[in-house]
């Protein structure tokens, strides 16, 4: 009984309340601007938190190098290899 409501009532309602105006190809009205606006506000956002993750493992891979570069180029400490008793 619903879906035949349902049914009813969507062929009842107008073609023009089912679409906005951009699917009506009215590309300069401001629903169309604003839609737009949406979009491009969207994607930089992804941007944004993609580089952000970019950024940070490559902040990540580069502080790694030091530290192994550090460790294996420590003339008068201890090599990573070496047993240190008494140590957490």
């Amino acid at each position: 009984m619903r879906t035949v409501l349902f049914a009813l009532i969507a062929l009842a309602v107008p073609r023009a309340a089912l679409a906005c105006p951009v699917c009506f190809g009215q590309n300069d009205s401001p629903m169309a601007v604003a839609t737009n606006m949406g979009i491009i506000t969207l994607l930089i956002v992804v941007v944004g938190v993609l580089a952000s993750f970019a950024t940070f493992f490559i902040y990540l891979v580069r502080r790694a190098k030091l530290v192994e570069m550090t460790e294996t180029a420590d003339p008068g400490g201890f090599a990573a290899s070496d047993p240190q008793e008494g140590t957490a």
